[in-house]
């Protein structure tokens, strides 16, 4: 009982870290129509501060820089790499995501010399609890109820205040939204600045639990991130935390099994098994919107 209790609680916990990094995909899916393949490695970046100002700032001044850092990021991205693409082809746009997810790999491997290098110990997070005889990290209880304040903010700015209303405008037509007078380039500019928030704090869970930051560490997260977000319906927020969940227990289930059986190799190809099953028999995913083309 106490191994099945130690499976659950950090698949729940790894599954609201990959969370977090899901709802970034899923926004700017939601209204570039856009996967920001660069997001894994903001994710590493946010890692990597979060080491080199710990070591000179105090915890309660660094991680709140780190996602202030993190933040500025994410804006600089948008506003270099794909906002002069605006009305280029979707590919190109493509192209660019990738080429700055490059780009931070090669420059986060100039910095470090592609050393892994360890995330500090964050005080409480760190510190070991019981849960019926099982122990436990802290930030394997907090994770998954962070997770769930942080969305269900998001989820009331998204329907409750004028900057949610734009958003949920420029998904559904983007061009009619730009011709009533919303500002496009400041509702996408608010979308990449949540999303980099977001997947700062997520680094600063994950890290805590996994502290080996290498240029790379951000590309595996960021890739099950987004199949949790294409399986619950990219696009929709509620559909790529319960993809995410979803993506963290079974994980972690797998890698628990006896090492007689030898499958635990296989925790990450389950993941994109996942991806091609739902796409095979629900490409929309759970929560996502059949698509309907206008001849």
């Amino acid at each position: 009982m106490e191994y099945v209790i130690s499976v659950l609680l950090s698949g729940i916990s790894v599954g609201g870290q990959y969370a977090l990094i899901a709802i970034g995909y899923t926004l700017v899916y939601g209204i570039l129509r856009l996967i920001n393949f660069a997001h894994g490695d903001v994710f590493m970046v946010a890692g990597l501060l979060g080491i080199y100002l710990t070591a000179t700032l105090p915890i309660s001044i660094s991680l709140p820089l780190v996602i202030v850092l993190t933040v500025a990021l994410g804006f600089t991205i948008e506003r270099a790499a794909y906002k002069p693409l605006r009305e280029a082809p979707r590919m190109s746009v493509m192209i660019s995501a990738i080429g700055v997810s490059y780009l931070l790999q090669n420059t986060a491997t100039y910095v470090t010399g592609g050393q892994p290098m360890t995330y500090p110990t964050i005080p409480f997070l760190s510190d070991t609890v019981n849960v019926a005889g099982t122990q436990t990290k802290w930030v394997v209880l907090i994770t998954p109820v962070l997770v769930l304040i942080l969305v269900i903010a998001l989820t009331q700015l998204i329907n409750k205040t004028k900057v949610g209303m734009a958003m949920r405008a420029v998904s559904k037509d983007f061009e009619t939204s730009r011709l009533m007078g919303i500002k496009i380039h400041s509702v996408i500019s608010v979308t990449f600045i949540i999303g980099s928030a977001l997947a700062a704090v997520g680094s600063v869970l994950f890290f805590t639990n996994y502290p080996a930051v290498t240029p790379t560490v951000g590309s595996m997260p960021g890739l099950k991130a987004f199949v949790a977000a294409v399986f619950g319906g990219i696009g929709s927020i509620p559909g790529a935390v319960l993809g995410a969940f979803l993506i963290g227990i079974c994980e972690t289930i797998i890698k628990g099994l006896p090492s007689s059986w030898d499958v635990s190799v296989f925790s990450d190809a389950f993941t994109f098994a996942l991806l091609i099953v739902i796409l095979a028999f629900k490409p929309q995913g759970l929560f996502g919107e059949a698509a309907t083309d206008k001849v």
